[in-house]
């Protein structure tokens, strides 16, 4: 089969990229050209944004599947459907699963949970991005397929709660030193981690497939874990002692310069489990099988090798402390 994905090289492409090149389909991929694509993926080079030189760079092409990683906002799909309505069997949104209700009516999500997220304009302008395909694939026939992704990891980022905008290092950086760390809430709300290449299983049985034009779907680990246990695996990982300070993430969102209100409140405060059934019945071979007490430390062991993946965040380090010294001032 042959595919164009725009992205490619991010957390979740890359699995996938991978793997739809081991099954020997043809790959294109739509990127400015800053990362190293997968071994046998045929760049376009070009900006999705400038639709003028994209049309000519896909001229006289068409697909069986367009699958677009980095849509963020309605403006973007409605470029999408301008650039490929007519040229492709499908057309693949990558969503997120902070859409979903928060908070929930019910502990466990399937696709049919309703898309409602008051907290967070991210996931807000996801669910503006599904309404307009589903607007389209019900008034024009354009053959949608949409998929939310939840916490998806690799081993290029140790994936977290609580971080600064500069990513996840500062936080290992802490275990490795003896300091506290900060875990949103009590710890004890579960949450899902799913490693990228479980996710690319249930992906990929997607691609080309007839059954899944105008449907949504949300491939998960079925792996529930506590955030006191993701830390635990995390210490583990670096050989460390956890040393936790809890917090509440009303505090941390009043308290600080990061979007918690949206990454906290509107998704990780929330404790979820996800039910798997319907990319199941697509894809029955998959099961998500790199448990993530084994998958962190395969990314503990990269990023420690890797010195480009430990980006300091020295100022996400001094509002660490000052909330813990704050906090244990009125212990």
């Amino acid at each position: 089969m042959k595919f164009l994905f725009i992205g490619g090289t991010g957390t979740i492409s890359t699995a996938v990229s991978k793997r739809v090149l081991e099954q020997g389909n043809e790959l294109y991929l739509i990127n400015r050209g800053n990362r190293e694509i997968p071994k046998g993926a045929i760049s376009l080079k070009g900006d999705i944004n400038d639709e003028t030189s994209i049309l000519k760079l896909i001229d006289g092409m068409s697909f069986d599947s367009v699958v677009d990683f980095i849509a963020f906002t309605p403006s973007q799909v409605e470029r999408d459907y301008r650039l490929f309505n007519g040229k492709t069997k499908q057309f693949v949104f990558i969503s997120s699963a902070s859409a979903y209700q928060k908070p929930l009516s019910h502990y466990l999500i399937t696709e049919s949970t309703p898309l409602a997220n008051p907290y967070w304009d991210y996931s807000r302008n996801k669910i503006a991005c599904e309404e307009y395909l589903i607007k389209m694939y019900r008034e024009n026939g354009f053959p949608i397929t949409i998929v939310r992704p939840s916490h998806t990891y690799d081993e290029r980022s140790i994936p977290l709660g609580v971080h600064g905008s500069k990513g996840s290092w500062q936080v290992a950086k802490r275990m490795i030193e003896g300091k506290p760390v900060i875990i949103h809430g009590d710890g004890t709300t579960t949450w899902v981690m799913t490693h990228n290449s479980d996710f690319a299983k249930g992906f990929c049985p997607l691609l080309g497939n007839i059954k899944a034009i105008g449907e949504s779907f949300h491939i998960t680990s079925d792996e529930v874990l506590t955030w006191n246990q993701i830390y635990t695996c995390i210490a583990n990982a670096l050989n460390v002692p956890l040393k936790a300070v809890h917090c509440s993430s009303e505090f941390l969102a009043k308290h600080s310069e990061e979007n918690f209100t949206g990454s906290l409140i509107g998704d990780k405060a929330n404790s979820v489990v996800f039910d798997n059934s319907k990319i199941k019945r697509l894809a029955p071979d998959f099961v998500a099988t790199k448990r993530f007490e084994i998958g962190i430390k395969e990314t503990i062991d990269y990023v420690l090798s890797h010195p480009e993946y430990q980006t300091p965040d020295p100022e996400f380090d001094l509002w660490c402390d000052k909330i813990i010294n704050y906090l244990n001032d009125f212990k």
